[in-house]
C-alpha cells in the first residue's frame, strides 16, 4: 500500500465530498426528525466510497486496523478528561448555568438515549468520517496535512451556523453573555462557529497523531454526549 503523500486524489472528488455534506446537512435540517439517523451512516458510506474511488486507502482515512489501538487510547483518555471536567463543572455554582439549555433538559432515560444512539448515529459518526476522515484525507493527499487541517477546521465551523442560530434562545447563559435581539444572535453564531473551528483544529490533530479516526470520535462524542447528561442532571 502506497502512502497517502505518493497519491494526489482529484480535484473533483473533494468538490463531490463538499456536496455530499451540504445535501446531507439539507436532508438533517429539512427532514422528519432524527433524520440524521439514517442520512448519517447511509452519507458516511457514501463518502468513504468517493475517497476509495479517488485512490485513499483505510490508512488515509483513518480506519486502518493497525491504528485502531493508538486511535482508543487517545480516544478514552479524552472521554475519560471531558467526563470529570463536566462532572466538576455541572456541581460548581459559578458554572452550573452553562449546562442549563433547553434542548436537553428533557427526563435522565431520554437523555441516556440521546448520548448513546442519537448523538454517535445523528451526529459524531457523519461528522467525523465526512471532515477528519474522507475531507482531512482528501486534502491531505493534494495539499499535505497542515492545509487538510485548515480546510477541514474551517469548514466545521461553517456548518454551525445553522444549528447556532438558536443558540441564545435555548441557553440562558449565552442570552445573557450576548445579549438579546438580533445583535445578539449575530454575536452568539460568530462565538459557536469560532469555537467550533478551534475544536476543529483539536480533532484534526488528534486525527492526526494516532493515525485513527477512533481519537476525534472518541473526543467528539464525549463532548456532545456527556454534554447532554450534564445538561439533564443539572436540569433535575
Amino acid at each position: 500500500m502506497s502512502s497517502s503523500g505518493q497519491r494526489t486524489a482529484p480535484a473533483g472528488a473533494v468538490v463531490l465530498t463538499v456536496a455530499l455534506m451540504a445535501t446531507v446537512a439539507a436532508a438533517g435540517r429539512l427532514g422528519p426528525p432524527h433524520t440524521m439517523l439514517i442520512a448519517g451512516p447511509a452519507g458516511a458510506l457514501l463518502l468513504v466510497e468517493v475517497a476509495r474511488r479517488a485512490g485513499l486507502h483505510a490508512d488515509d482515512l483513518g480506519l486502518s486496523r493497525r491504528s485502531w489501538r493508538s486511535g482508543a487510547a487517545y480516544a478514552g483518555i479524552c472521554a475519560a478528561a471531558v467526563a470529570v471536567t463536566y462532572t466538576v463543572a455541572a456541581l460548581a455554582p459559578v458554572t452550573r448555568g452553562a449546562f442549563r439549555d433547553e434542548r436537553y433538559a428533557t427526563a435522565m432515560g431520554t437523555a441516556v438515549l440521546t448520548a448513546l444512539v442519537v448523538v454517535p448515529l445523528g451526529t459524531v459518526l457523519f461528522e467525523e468520517f465526512a471532515f477528519r476522515g474522507v475531507l482531512w484525507g482528501l486534502v491531505r493527499s493534494r495539499r499535505g496535512p497542515a492545509q487538510a487541517s485548515i480546510v477541514s477546521s474551517v469548514l466545521f465551523g461553517l456548518w454551525h451556523i445553522l444549528p447556532s442560530l438558536r443558540l441564545g434562545r435555548v441557553n440562558p447563559a449565552v442570552a445573557r453573555l450576548v445579549g438579546p435581539g438580533p445583535t445578539g444572535q449575530v454575536l452568539a453564531v460568530a462565538g459557536a462557529v469560532a469555537f467550533t473551528t478551534v475544536a476543529g483544529f483539536v480533532l484534526c490533530e488528534l486525527r492526526r497523531r494516532s493515525g485513527s479516526l477512533l481519537a476525534p470520535i472518541g473526543l467528539h462524542w464525549a463532548v456532545n454526549g456527556f454534554g447532554v447528561l450534564a445538561t439533564a442532571g443539572a436540569a433535575r
